[in-house]
């Protein structure tokens, strides 16, 4: 019967060893009851031998050996040790060992059955080794035991640190957002035996980044931990993340990534006008579409959320103005809309607004979400030329009438000057000759 050096078999070993003695016992009794009181010849010795080991090798069930990983001794490291009751520790019993790693990782003393570990084992590289053993007559080389397998299983110490595979980590959170609002899970992994012992549980911690987010120390989830974090105060964050195995306690190996956090926008600032007075001019003669100026309202946010929208609101120059928005700078440019006339009137006075068209509800209490600015419009005289009223005349003059004889008067006006008229005499005068 097979024995290990283990005191963790000698119970199953103990059952077996009386399991196989009831099979034998059957046998001789046998033999007894069929009249043969004689003392058994040497072949039937023979055939109750062979049903003994075809017994074992039915009910034979190895367990397994254990040894740790990374062993860094000078000597071979002791797993354990085959033996067969068989074995009378005369050296008459010859042990092999066969199977994956066998004479390469793991030697076996052929005489003793005690079985070493030539190297350095590592879990994470395999995980147990299955081999055979027999036990053999040295003399005759028959075999004493049924050839019988077996398992080595490479016992995981804490030698692998926590890692994360697909740091560092880019993740983004709106501004303003309620304290627990989820950002990223990050995810360590830990290449010791998650099944024993506390090697591979990781717990998760914050570095840096605090009070600003947290992280869960089960899950590895970054969630904000700060209230109203505006992204016009401060945009981007480096957040360092640890995990450490053994479940966090003392002498436990640790890993730390990076997760870059930016703030995405929100519209939560309002438009606002620097200046509450604008002062423009523009020239009579100004054609209709024309650019007077340009207004702009500033607002803190970016991209859709800073999107403005310019009207008109008030003013007596209505009717003479418009305002339109550029879209890609965002400013209100007012042109001419009707021909000016200094003559008519010098100056008018627009009301501007600028808005967000994009509002987000959660925020209309820090509005309005508008701002409204004056504009002053000066127009500027041009030097116009005379004009005649009417500008074509027909005159007709008799033949015989008398040089310096006046026939007819015309008049011109100057637009630059009310109720300035320039009146010319139109009298016949003949050339000297």
């Amino acid at each position: 019967m097979w024995t290990s050096g283990r005191m963790s078999n000698a119970k199953n070993l103990l059952g077996l060893g009386v399991s196989l003695y009831f099979w034998g016992l059957m046998d001789l009794t046998t033999t007894v009851l069929s009249g043969s009181a004689r003392p058994l010849t040497e072949g039937q010795e023979d055939n109750l031998s062979d049903k003994l080991h075809q017994r074992m090798k039915r009910s034979w069930v190895w367990n397994q050996f254990f040894v740790l990983e990374e062993y860094t001794g000078t000597d071979p490291l002791y797993v354990g040790k085959l033996h067969s009751d068989m074995d009378r520790g005369d050296g008459s019993i010859k042990y092999i060992l066969s199977g994956e790693g066998a004479g390469i990782v793991f030697t076996i003393d052929d005489t003793t059955g005690d079985i070493h570990a030539i190297q350095r084992l590592d879990r994470e590289e395999r995980s147990q080794y299955t081999l055979r053993a027999q036990a053999l007559d040295r003399r005759t080389g028959r075999p004493m035991e049924p050839e019988s397998e077996f398992i080595i299983k490479i016992q995981d110490i804490n030698d692998n640190e926590p890692k994360f595979l697909d740091g560092p980590y880019v993740a983004s959170v709106p501004e303003m957002s309620p304290v627990g609002t989820s950002v990223i899970q990050v995810t360590a992994t830990d290449a010791d035996d998650p099944t024993y012992g506390n090697s591979a549980r990781v717990v998760y911690s914050i570095l840096q980044g605090q009070p600003y987010f947290s992280v869960d120390s089960r899950t590895g989830l970054i969630r904000t931990a700060l209230m109203n974090m505006d992204r016009e105060a401060k945009e981007y964050y480096e957040v360092i993340i640890q995990a450490k195995d053994m479940g966090g306690q003392l002498g436990g190996l640790a890993g730390t990534t990076t997760v870059n956090i930016t703030l995405s926008d929100v519209n939560d600032n309002p438009p606002r006008f620097p200046q509450k007075h604008y002062q423009m001019s523009v020239l009579e003669s100004a054609p209709v579409s024309s650019t007077v100026g340009r207004v702009v309202a500033k607002d803190l946010d970016e991209g859709i959320n800073a999107e403005m929208k310019y009207s008109l609101v008030d003013g007596d120059g209505l009717d003479m103005f418009d305002i339109n928005t550029d879209p890609n700078y965002q400013v209100g440019i007012i042109t001419v809309r009707k021909p000016l006339s200094f003559e008519s009137k010098k100056s008018y006075t627009l009301k501007v607004e600028g808005a967000n068209p994009h509002l987000e509800m959660r925020f209309l209490n820090l509005g309005p979400f508008r701002d409204t600015t004056t504009v002053h419009i000066s127009v500027e005289d041009v030097d116009e030329p005379p004009v005649f009223e009417p500008s074509f005349y027909f005159v007709e003059v008799p033949e015989d009438v008398e040089i310096g004889t006046t026939i007819q008067i015309i008049s011109a006006k100057d637009p630059d000057v009310t109720n300035n008229s320039i009146r010319s005499v139109l009298s016949l005068c003949v050339p000297p000759g």
